[in-house]
């Protein structure tokens, strides 16, 4: 296939660019660097199957045919980012996602959905089911992202109904791995990145809220299993293991053999208390379920951050 994938020069997009490549389809990777970074694709500059388009997906997109499958992955995902960058971020979910459907209905081509947990916000249930409407404060600094997402799938899912594409829509829970920036600001990267170099690892509130941490090859192959799949509602993907913070912290410190302390700031507004995928629908009709250890993953990404230090 030729696939479109929009925000391939971030973290998950690089690896996915990795793995389609790996298969034998040809790529068009559309980024604009808002996030992204051309070191994570220069790897694939002399890959004939590889293209780039250096464009800000909230803009009108031109591609020249045949374009077989639309993968939208452009959106700032880290609070720092797209609490720095609003109304980009608002942007990207709605103008940016019907340019890239439009692109789709054009080529008659599929379309896949990056999603978030975020669009469950900080959830009255757990673990959260897709079925799940979520508790999400439209108007709070997260909403921004939270409700881009919504409206993102309502839009794709829109198009499925009104002019037949055949949509995919992930919602992805927290993912970490290499080629993630030092100054991500998400917990996995912070932690290790401020326990490498020796400094308090920070821990917002009082570090008991939970999160499902999922590694980044096992995100990968859940996204090739649903892009080829026959679903077309969205299907939750990640790790169903619940950590607090603390946990997690702790681990990282453990791991890195770090004598840092661990310091407490307060918890941002609507940071959500509980976050743990049901990945019952994965697992029935994907037959997906994650296979990396968090040690091993973890393991995996420390090493690539002592390598990558900045």
């Amino acid at each position: 296939m030729r696939i479109l994938l929009t925000g391939g020069a971030g973290f998950i997009g690089s690896h996915l660019i990795e793995r389609l490549l790996g298969d034998g389809n040809r790529v068009i990777c559309m980024d604009n660097f808002l996030t992204g970074s051309m070191k994570n694709i220069a790897r694939f500059r002399d890959n004939e199957r590889f293209e780039f388009i250096h464009h800000d997906v909230s803009r009108y997109i031109d591609v020249e045919p045949p374009v077989d499958y639309v993968m939208h992955f452009a959106s700032p995902a880290s609070p720092i980012d797209y609490l720095e960058h609003p109304i980009k971020t608002l942007k990207v979910g709605s103008l940016g996602t019907h340019n890239a459907l439009g692109v789709a209905k054009k080529y008659k081509a599929k379309f896949f959905l990056a999603s978030t947990s975020e669009v469950y916000g900080d959830p009255l249930v757990n673990p959260q089911p897709e079925t799940y409407w979520g508790n999400v404060n439209p108007v709070g600094p997260r909403g921004v992202y939270d409700e881009a997402k919504r409206f993102s799938e309502a839009l794709t899912l829109a198009y499925h109904r009104a002019h037949g594409i055949d949509t995919k829509i992930i919602r992805i829970f927290n993912t970490f791995g290499e080629r993630m920036r030092h100054n991500d600001g998400r917990a996995v990267p912070n932690f290790i990145d401020q326990a490498l170099k020796g400094e308090p690892m920070t821990v917002y509130g009082d570090g008991n809220q939970t999160r499902s941490f999922c590694y980044i090859s096992d995100l990968v192959e859940g996204i090739i299993r649903l892009m080829n799949s026959n679903l077309n509602e969205p299907c939750n993907i990640g790790n169903p293991r619940e950590m607090t913070l603390i946990e997690m912290a702790e681990l990282i410190r453990k791991m890195t053999g770090s004598s840092s302390k661990i310091v407490f700031k307060a918890l941002p507004e609507n940071d959500p208390k509980v976050r743990r995928p049901d990945i019952t629908k994965a697992r029935e009709k994907l037959g997906w379920e994650p296979k990396v250890s968090i040690e091993e993953s973890l393991g995996r990404t420390i090493e690539w951050f002592r390598e990558n230090r900045q």
